[in-house]
């Protein structure tokens, strides 16, 4: 039982982020998976099946909400669940030491995109001189399915900072259309993974943790989007993204040892806390219309 509330409260946490910010769930979710040793393909099917319900729930509180566009939803969704069901079969199909480099290699990439989006303030792919460009959203969703498979999470990292450039929506009805897209692009996925036979090692102890917690939180996350500080929340998830998989991947190299470790993990921590404050401050100032200096991160 204590298990399922562990989880439940994981589930909970990543679910606010994710309904708030349009991404966290999936990259948050599979990052706790592996580092507790479950197999690549069999943490990313247990997050796309807590995914399932969360997704659901999520995507009907933001349309309540008024934060979709289903025009953009249809064209970003279709390409998805064609590109998450390509990654799933492609996941299952290559050697558990090659999946294992390639997923936390992917968790640290979107961990790098939501840390620089939020505390840095940049996005990865340029503005189009013509505004709302249609052309840009079938290859968003495409690459956005096939990364959320084959990483275990990485819809919300490349769906949400895309649509926020390649269309005028104000932030929440971005992060509403990503969040009711990603249960299409759940069920393609889970789909994906049960042709490959990912699904017989499934934890499901944690997936029912993960699911009651995210349920439970996705229609108040619907609410609050658009209306907490998105730059220290993102700030924060990114680097402990970061953080998690980075010594997953140390230690599988043979790591550092001892006082050395927690020294980098302490100045780590530090240099993530300040960069969320500093973003709080940014963010403030932006929102309060002024153009008061912002100090640098260094």
């Amino acid at each position: 039982m204590w298990l399922i509330a562990a989880f439940a409260l994981a589930g909970g946490l990543a679910q606010f982020v994710d309904g708030t910010l349009g991404m966290g769930f999936g990259v948050t979710s599979a990052t706790v998976l592996l580092s507790l040793g479950v197999a690549p393909a069999t943490a990313s099917a247990a997050t796309h099946a807590a995914k399932l319900p969360t997704t659901l729930i999520s995507g009907l509180s933001h349309w309540r909400a008024g934060n979709v566009d289903t025009r953009v939803l249809l064209r970003v969704a279709v390409p998805g669940a064609i590109g998450g069901f390509l990654g799933a079969v492609v996941l299952t199909s290559i050697s558990l030491s090659a999946a294992k480099g390639w997923m936390a290699g992917l968790l640290i990439f979107f961990g790098l995109v939501i840390l620089v989006r939020f505390g840095f303030d940049k996005r990865l792919i340029p503005t189009p001189s013509s505004g709302d460009s249609a052309r840009w959203l079938s290859p968003i969703g495409l690459l956005g399915g096939f990364v959320d498979a084959t990483g275990g999470g990485g819809w919300g990292p490349v769906v949400t900072p895309s649509l926020m450039t390649v269309t005028r929506h104000e932030p929440r009805r971005v992060v509403g259309t990503t969040n009711a897209a990603e249960f299409v692009v759940a069920v393609s996925v889970s789909t994906g993974f049960i042709t490959g036979v990912a699904h017989e090692d499934i934890p499901w102890l944690p997936v029912v943790g993960l699911i009651i917690g995210g349920v439970l939180v996705a229609p108040f996350a619907a609410r609050l989007a658009g209306r907490l500080p998105h730059a220290p929340m993102g700030t924060l998830v990114g680097g402990l993204v970061i953080l998690v998989n980075a010594v997953s991947v140390v230690a599988a190299l043979g790591g550092l040892h001892g006082a050395v470790d927690a020294v980098l993990i302490l100045a780590w921590i530090g240099f993530i806390a300040r960069l969320a404050h500093l973003a709080w401050l940014r963010e403030k100032a932006t929102a309060a219309g002024t153009n008061d200096e912002v100090p640098a991160a260094a």
